[in-house]
């Protein structure tokens, strides 16, 4: 193969029975003018739809885009202009309405390829209650040969009007040891990838989040400030030092501990938690708060994350310190 020469993007292992779907159904001309992807984030939804679009704008498809021919050296390049991707404006939140208008317009534009129209929007939840409403037109008269693609964690959170006009699909969470032996090629090694596998809840993309420096670090600097807290620290000083890190990923990490904590708590078997080199800190919190003590925290948590997703916006420092007063609290008691 050339050195230039475009690499399609291909189906996850763990895909193909539905890629395989994907294929019948687009060959027999069954295809639904909008499908609605959702699973966990880390299973490996936008991975399968950067898979599809490949696929749709490609002029010769085979079981995959072929990577060779004038559509997907386009969409190789960064542009095809029969893709539109809507995804919420940098450092917003939600999809408002002005990018469906383009939608809109877009769907009402003839192929320029001659081939698809492909819209992907992710994460489809995002849209807030006007573009949802905004969106019902195209989707309900999408025109020939035009393809909606909604990605969604938890699609729940979008209306009900958007879901019912899409061919749901909930990607599967693969097998143990065949995300294993994915993640052992992407990470070069069994024992960290077995490890990253646990600590993601069994979702091969998140481990390979998880395990980048950034993450790494960010973890490292969470376990030293609970580590510190349980030492007496002050948890607003603990919070400052923690005031350039994302509130959302500091979120996900206590959540996924209390988690972690809470099992411990309720069987006391080591082998339930996804966090193995965090059950000191786990064993210590289990001896001096009550398990319902914990579960009051965690609500507390997957609320602020809730408001946060939700474009709330929640002061982080204010949520952050709030939240480490609590852990504190609870730590010490």
């Amino acid at each position: 193969m050339a050195v230039n020469e475009p690499t399609p993007a291909t189906p996850l292992p763990w895909h193909a029975p539905l890629w395989q779907q994907f294929v019948s159904l687009h060959r027999g001309a069954r295809l639904p003018h909008a499908l609605l992807l959702s699973g966990p984030h880390g299973v490996g939804k936008q991975h399968f739809a950067e898979a599809l679009v490949g696929y749709l704008l490609c002029n010769t498809p085979g079981e995959m885009a072929c990577g060779q021919c004038h559509g997907c050296r386009m969409l190789a390049s960064g542009y095809h202009p029969d893709l539109l991707r809507v995804s919420p404006e940098e450092g917003k939140r939600q999809i408002r309405i002005d990018p469906i208008r383009e939608v809109n317009a877009f769907v009402a534009q003839t192929a320029q390829q001659g081939g698809h129209r492909v819209i992907v929007l992710s994460p489809a939840e995002a849209m807030n209650v006007a573009a949802a409403n905004a969106l019902l037109k195209s989707l309900e008269e999408p025109g020939e040969r035009t393809q909606f693609v909604l990605l969604a964690d938890v699609p729940s959170r979008m209306l009900a009007t958007i879901r019912s006009r899409c061919q749901h699909w909930s990607l599967p969470l693969p097998e143990s040891e065949q995300s294993l032996e994915w993640l052992s090629t992407q990470l070069g090694n069994r024992d960290e990838a077995a490890f990253w596998f646990q600590v993601s809840g069994g979702l091969p993309l998140l481990a390979t989040e998880l395990a980048t420096p950034d993450a790494r670090a960010l973890r490292k600097q969470l376990h030293e400030t609970f580590d510190a807290l349980v030492r007496g620290a002050e948890p607003v000083a603990e919070a400052a030092r923690l005031d350039r890190q994302s509130l959302e990923s500091i979120l996900w990490y206590g959540i996924a501990w209390l988690e972690d904590l809470i099992r411990l708590g309720l069987s006391g078997e080591a082998d339930e938690v996804r966090n193995p080199d965090l059950l000191p800190l786990y064993r210590q919190a289990v001896k001096n708060a009550r398990v319902q003590d914990w579960f009051r925290l965690l609500d507390f948590a997957r609320e602020q994350r809730r408001l946060l997703a939700a474009g709330g916006n929640p002061n982080p420092q204010l949520v952050l310190e709030a939240w480490l007063v609590r852990w504190s609290t609870l730590l010490r008691s």
